[in-house]
């Protein structure tokens, strides 16, 4: 594999997306909720709010990526996040609890995932998959590390300084290893413009590259969205709600949440495998079984009785996380080129942000509702196996036109 740097340096904004990752911000709830007197409704409706307006200008700052050098703008994000850290730590009522999650979600989940996810799929074409890959295992060191570690910040420190230190710690590593790391990319990135311009003038064969708008006119697109948001939906649905999962089952919170470790590992493993089975396969194949691990994941959880059945359902979980994230980031570039990626992979980025903001709340309601967790989960099974035939449909199709 090729250029070494830059996969560590998506590497590492994988790792660093976590500051805005609901995985890390849902363990301040809590404190956040017991300083400023906020009911769980509240706080939930906080948090859906700024995830929203992210999702909202998702798809014009990550089209952003298309157009300028990825050094000055990986730096800009970075600092974006240093910004929305030290800003949460300050915050100083409920009203600015949305800006403070609008912030948090657009620069850590959004737009630091997108730079490190299109960096792999635009610059990396024998060994995409491998590529991306090496480069999502951020997420996972994040998942299993990070969370934990703020939890003993916040009981020995305070959330405030918590976040402070975060801040403090993303602008005094983060953004000198981004200015390093990336030194060379302007030279990387004219030797890869010059290639497909010599594809071009030589008449090889070669993707057309897609506009978004051309994507928006796809039948394709539409058919492909409730499947491969389901994930973002309902892993994030669960996540959320683990706490009330585990109340309804008889079960306690630390063990629920002891079992993180699984999810992180058995995602870690799955993307070493997921990685060269894209290369081999390509990630049209792939993508239309990555639903399955959700499926049975929904449908364990659904009939699950005793605590040891965690340990399971979070490994399986986990595989699934780990080969969605994985072939639905290669998909982009394999149906629409890579000229326009980062414009196109940003309305995607959007729409996994709503789905995510989105999955909390339907879950919650669900329970309002008076449905049981059994009935939830095997809602959500459905609706994933429903999404899955989808897929598989929209990826056999014949590609429509520009």
């Amino acid at each position: 594999m090729t250029n070494g740097r830059l996969v560590t340096f998506s590497f590492l904004m994988a790792l660093y997306s976590s500051f805005g990752q609901t995985y890390f911000v849902g363990v301040f709830g809590p404190a956040v909720q017991a300083e400023f007197g906020l009911s769980h409704t509240l706080w939930g409706t906080i948090y859906l709010l700024g995830t929203l307006a992210s999702a909202v200008f998702l798809p014009i700052s990550g089209a952003l990526i298309d157009r300028f050098r990825l050094r000055p703008f990986a730096i800009a994000v970075s600092m974006l996040l240093v910004i929305a850290c030290l800003y949460t730590a300050w915050v100083p009522g409920p009203v600015g609890l949305v800006l403070a999650i609008f912030l948090l979600r657009h620069a850590g989940q959004g737009l630091a995932s997108h730079v490190s996810v299109t960096s792999m799929a635009r610059y990396f074409d024998r060994d995409r998959g491998r590529a991306i890959a090496i480069a999502a295992m951020g997420y996972t060191v994040g998942e299993a590390a990070l969370p934990f570690l703020a939890v003993l910040l916040i009981a020995g420190v305070g959330w405030r300084w918590t976040y402070a230190s975060a801040g403090i710690f993303i602008a005094l590593t983060l953004i000198p290893a981004g200015l390093w790391l990336l030194r060379d990319h302007d030279t990387f990135h004219r030797r890869h413009i010059d290639g497909q311009a010599r594809e071009l003038d030589t008449g090889a064969p070669t993707k057309r590259s897609w506009t978004r708008a051309a994507v928006l006119r796809d039948a394709r697109f539409y058919l492909l969205c409730p499947g491969i948001l389901s994930s973002s939906l309902i892993v994030t649905a669960f996540f959320f709600h683990h706490l009330n999962i585990a109340v309804a089952k008889g079960w306690s919170g630390e063990w629920i949440t002891g079992t993180y470790i699984l999810y992180a590992g058995a995602g870690s493993v799955t993307m070493l495998v997921a990685g060269p089975l894209i290369d081999r396969f390509t990630a049209v194949r792939v993508t239309q079984g990555m639903l399955v691990p959700l499926i049975l994941s929904c449908l364990l959880l659904a009939l699950a009785t005793h605590p040891f059945t965690v340990l399971v359902y979070m490994v399986i979980l986990g595989v699934h996380s780990a080969l969605a994230l994985t072939s639905i980031s290669a998909l982009w570039a394999e149906l629409y080129g890579v000229r326009n990626l980062g414009a196109i992979k940003s309305l995607y980025t959007a729409l996994m942000v709503l789905s995510s903001a989105l999955g909390p709340v339907i879950m919650g309601s669900l329970m309002d509702l008076g449905f049981s967790i059994a009935w939830v989960c095997t809602m959500f099974g459905v609706y994933a196996f429903i999404g899955n035939l989808l897929v598989v449909v929209a990826l056999r199709m014949k590609t429509t036109r520009l």
